[in-house]
């Protein structure tokens, strides 16, 4: 009965092949084997697909998201593999509710490398030949949340600071952020990360974005007595460690919910920013996501003079000279009512809030290092606020 109703939503315009006699039928979502292979989706960051088999070394993924209509198509999949001998393994990618964006990476032990696909005219399916063996294929490279957990310790100990856990989501993980500087320095710089779960490129850069950062702050630990900085690389967990698209647990686009507050991630943030000493206040908030493109998103014509000058000095002069990174910088008005976080601080704290928005493709390299040079020119450009 799974065969028959997953061969229903494979459609009934492409071919599924029964699996081998000798081959083990579907049993779950979790994992499909044969005799001569298996695929499994049984680990943090592992999408919530269900599998067909289509023969011993050949296998069928359908890519759905955690709801329908999909709240955008980014569609997120990874699964592990292992398989006998070292004939490839091959792997149809069929889309529900979207078209193929990511070239599937593979990670056999060692770092990540896309593999050549086959997309169909249409887009709504993908082929994919994996090496024999053991490995990984995931749409983007695999951060599950212990990684990012595992970054702030690392940058905890550069600095000789200590993570702190703001919230849990609805699964009750930690909603973990690290403060840099001390706690009563008067400007706050507030750094978002994963808010959408498959903006790897973005968690990329944020990655290396603080790792320059705290090399800053331990080279010179008086930056902390006048900017600290609340970072959180990690804001939807649930999401990120159950594979969606965009969602958190609650079925909410986090990026949405600033100004309502009904969701458990983002009401953590803002209970430990009004908690806030009166002498500290938010000056900055950069948000990190991905996208068709590398841009930054800020604020259009209601930018202030100072703002603009923090924008010029911070983005303008680098738009073509970070070596492999051209970006765009796009001026949006504020919508009060959209619920992004790039609007609410805006809003609230009338403050530069810009979305650091890294291509999907970017040249990963190319991404750090630029990151690492933004994160350099931020204290100069910060000064300009003042000014």
């Amino acid at each position: 009965m799974l065969w028959a109703g997953l061969a229903i939503m494979l459609g009934a315009c492409v071919p599924v092949h029964p699996p081998a006699l000798d081959a083990v039928p579907v049993a779950s979502v979790s994992e499909c084997r044969t005799a001569a292979a298996r695929i499994a989706f049984d680990f943090d960051g592992a999408s919530a697909s269900a599998c067909a088999i289509d023969g011993e070394r050949a296998f069928t993924v359908l890519v759905t998201p955690e709801h329908a209509p999909p709240i955008n198509p980014s569609p997120w999949y990874a699964f592990r593999y292992d398989s006998q001998g070292d004939a490839p393994v091959t792997v149809t990618l069929r889309y529900l509710g979207a078209k193929h964006r990511y070239n599937p990476k593979w990670n056999g032990g060692g770092d990540w490398r896309e593999l050549p696909t086959q997309v169909a005219n249409d887009g709504l399916s993908a082929t994919v030949r994996v090496p024999g063996g053991v490995g990984v294929v995931a749409a983007q490279e695999v951060i599950a949340p212990a990684e990012h957990a595992a970054d702030l310790r690392r940058w905890g100990a550069a600095v000789g600071g200590h993570p702190v856990t703001l919230g849990h989501s609805h699964d009750g993980r930690p909603i973990e952020a690290l403060r840099l500087g001390r706690a009563d320095a008067p400007r706050l710089v507030i750094l978002l990360g994963r808010q959408h779960p498959p903006e790897v490129t973005g968690a990329l850069a944020l990655r290396a974005f603080v790792d320059a950062l705290t090399a800053q702050f331990a080279r010179d630990p008086a930056l902390g007595a006048n900017t600290q900085f609340l970072i959180i690389p990690l804001l939807n967990p649930d999401g990120t460690a159950r594979g969606q698209w965009r969602a958190n647990r609650g079925g909410v686009d986090l990026n949405r919910d600033w100004g309502d507050f009904a969701q458990p991630e983002t009401r953590s943030v803002k209970a430990w920013l009004d908690a806030l000493p009166a002498g500290v206040r938010p000056v900055a908030m950069i948000d990190f996501h991905s996208t068709s493109r590398n841009l930054f998103y800020v604020q259009g014509d209601e930018a202030t003079n100072a703002q603009q000058r923090f924008r010029a000095e911070w983005l303008e002069g680098k738009q073509n000279a970070l070596p492999g990174y051209a970006f765009t910088i796009e001026p949006r008005n504020a919508n009060p009512g959209s619920g992004t976080a790039k609007n609410w601080f805006f809003g609230t704290y009338g403050i530069p809030a810009y979305t650091y928005e890294v291509a999907d493709t970017a040249d990963r390299a190319a991404t750090r290092q630029a990151a690492a040079q933004l994160a350099a020119g931020l204290f100069p450009a910060l000064q300009r606020l003042d000014e």
